[in-house]
């Protein structure tokens, strides 16, 4: 953005209040204060936000704070010793308004706030729609993003709009008149991915007939979207960190480095913290795209949103508005976010309302809508639907049938559980949590 429009939007901003944090704690170093709005992220490494020092029962990451609307939220990461708020050890807790946990051998204590801070006046940028508090409060900090040229990592569960974050920020940007260049991440084997992003030199490895330009060179001086970040394969990840670091790359099969010019933008709904400790993502990597974090909330979190959003849905098809009271639309969970609310207006001006909304937000355990059971009980694969589409309704189901029967099987019990399946407790709490199968 240009410095003129910036002062013109500071001349018609808006306030809103918004809850903050304080947290509060000492280590080797002295006594430390934290002032954080959404979220920080607790450990001894180098790039946590909260960072204990010289407390080596603490994990590099070790857990993560978020402030909801209901409070503040700690949050262990599969830490080595645990989380602790009182003397329990917790996979989540929310803490008093003046609260404390302990990580490792480190108390922290926490405050909330309430403070006044702008907010974006419309409720467009760019793609996106929303006249929410949390969106307009996202909006705000976009706009501040787009102007800058550090990497942005993009966080939000499956169907909230992440792509449609990453083009905002491109699109209201300096980059703006260069190209976006999505790499999915998930849809490529780890070799294939490498000449994705990177490009080859001809004769690099069987098939390789002629040279390829990759996602690096092709962007330019645009922007480099990696979606799915947190399916990007172990042995893979050195050589994404070294890009980052270095501002080059290397084609595959060639020894000459050049320059990168583009801006990265990563995009997941895994929790990177949590694969970090697992040993399945990178902790350099994850701090280096983490330089500007940005949170999508879910659906749930901004249902006052969601009249608007249909409005602009249909408005878009040339459609007229549906009829269906909005009071089904509002109470209806949306586990699917967004992409779920498309689905269901697409279905409803082909199939009509009562059709559509009988089609919608599937009862637990039962197939989603994209998918339709075959006589071997496997599902049958619509393909006339996008592939991420179908590979999110999939993993969808899976998470939340396994876990489901995984709980059935053992009485509730998340250790047993985790034990039986191989996960993290505090994985199979976040998919407990996914789900609503605490309920």
């Amino acid at each position: 953005m240009s410095d003129e429009s910036t002062v013109e939007y500071q001349g018609r901003s808006r306030a809103e209040k918004f809850q903050a944090a304080t947290a509060r704690w000492s280590d080797v170093t002295g006594a430390h204060e934290l002032h954080f709005e959404g979220n920080a992220l607790v450990g001894s490494g180098e790039g946590a936000s909260l960072r204990v020092e010289g407390d080596r029962l603490a994990s590099r990451v070790h857990a993560h704070l978020e402030i909801r609307p209901d409070g503040v939220w700690v949050r262990d990461l599969g830490s080595r010793n645990g989380t602790f708020v009182d003397t329990l050890r917790v996979a989540e807790a929310r803490l008093p308004e003046v609260g404390a946990f302990t990580v490792g051998a480190t108390r922290v204590s926490v405050e909330v706030s309430s403070e006044t801070r702008p907010v974006w006046p419309t409720d467009r940028f760019g793609p996106l729609v929303g006249a929410s508090p949390a969106m307009r409060e996202l909006f705000m900090r976009l706009s501040r993003i787009a102007a800058a040229d550090a990497p942005v990592l993009v966080q939000g569960e499956t169907g909230t709009g992440k792509e449609l974050v990453a083009r905002a920020i491109h699109e209201t940007g300096p980059r703006a008149r260069r190209p976006f260049v999505v790499v999915d991440c998930g849809a490529l084997p780890g070799n294939l991915l490498e000449s994705e992003l990177f490009g080859h030199a001809r004769g690099a490895f069987t098939g390789a007939v002629s040279s390829h330009l990759g996602a690096v060179e092709v962007a330019a001086e645009g922007t480099i979207f990696l979606d799915e970040i947190g399916e990007l394969p172990i042995d893979l990840q050195p050589k994404l960190l070294r890009a980052l670091e270095s501002n080059t790359f290397r084609r595959v099969g060639e020894t000459e480095q050049r320059p990168i010019k583009a801006r990265f933008v990563a995009a997941t709904h895994r929790d990177l913290a949590a694969m970090v400790n697992a040993g399945t993502f990178r902790e350099d990597l994850l701090f280096r795209l983490n330089v500007l974090p940005v949170r999508v909330p879910p659906l749930r979190e901004r249902t006052d949103d969601i009249p608007l959003v249909v409005e602009h849905m249909l408005r878009s098809r040339g459609a007229p508005p549906l009829e269906v009271p909005m009071s089904e639309l509002l109470t209806r969970p949306w586990p699917g976010n967004v992409r779920e609310l498309r689905s269901f207006v697409e279905r409803a001006l082909t199939l009509g309302p009562a059709e559509a909304l009988s089609l919608t937000t599937s009862p637990a355990g039962s197939a989603p809508a994209v998918l339709a059971a075959t006589p071997g009980g496997f599902p049958a694969i619509d393909v006339g639907i996008a592939f991420k589409d179908v590979r999110d309704a999939v993993l969808e189901h899976l998470e939340r049938t396994y876990v489901t029967e995984a709980l059935r099987a053992h009485g509730g019990n998340v250790s047993a559980v985790a034990e039986a399946s191989g996960l993290a407790r505090s994985y199979v709490h976040r998919l407990i949590r996914k789900h609503d199968l605490d309920r």
